[in-house]
């Protein structure tokens, strides 16, 4: 798989019909800060694709990538960001749920990006939970391998796997794009 063109189609925070337009979704989630936007960037060979910012948090509404001419990559916010209010956190934990449950987005593939270092959060057990429950399709992108020793991720992909159970994982890393041909072929497999 080889993506060609790509382009930022909009953002949504509620109902819009580009959830069920009938263009095939590859949608993004994870934690805040785990690199869904960097990731993107990195599948779409464009720097610019993705909002990417210093600070967690930056994605705030459900934003799609319109690519090849053919399907949808969708950013969705990051979940367990810290330093957002109470309100702000679950603003964002509705917006995310309504996606994956009520939207009528019927996604191809679900990618959970989970951070190497930090391994499985109990906010990525509850998204794992989720897309279980919804019967999405989904794999694990175990992102920012480049972060720690190759006896550290192994441990880190054994987690993510008793956590998930039969579910593809994939280590990858947004800064060096270490395994990104494989990744491709995966997710659009």
């Amino acid at each position: 798989m080889e993506i060609t063109r790509s382009q930022f189609v909009k953002g949504i925070r509620g109902t819009d019909a580009i959830t069920d337009d009938g263009v095939p979704q590859y949608a993004f989630v994870g934690r805040s800060n785990v690199g869904k936007s960097s990731l993107i960037n990195a599948l779409t060979d464009r720097s610019d694709m993705a909002r990417v910012g210093k600070k967690p948090g930056k994605t705030t509404e459900i934003n799609f990538f319109f690519v090849n001419n053919a399907f949808y990559l969708v950013d969705l916010p990051g979940y367990g960001y810290a330093r957002a209010t109470p309100q702000e956190r679950a603003k964002l934990k509705k917006l995310i749920m309504w996606y994956l449950t009520y939207s009528g987005a019927k996604p191809k593939k679900v990618i959970l990006v989970v951070d190497s270092k930090v391994g499985v959060t109990d906010f990525d057990r509850d998204m794992i939970m989720i897309l279980t429950e919804e019967k999405h399709s989904f794999m694990i992108v175990a992102n920012k391998v480049d972060k720690i020793t190759q006896k550290e991720a192994a441990a880190s992909i054994v987690e993510m796997r008793e956590a998930a159970g039969d579910v593809t994982v994939v280590p990858f890393s947004s800064r060096t794009r270490k395994n990104l041909p494989q990744l491709l072929d995966i997710i659009f497999s």
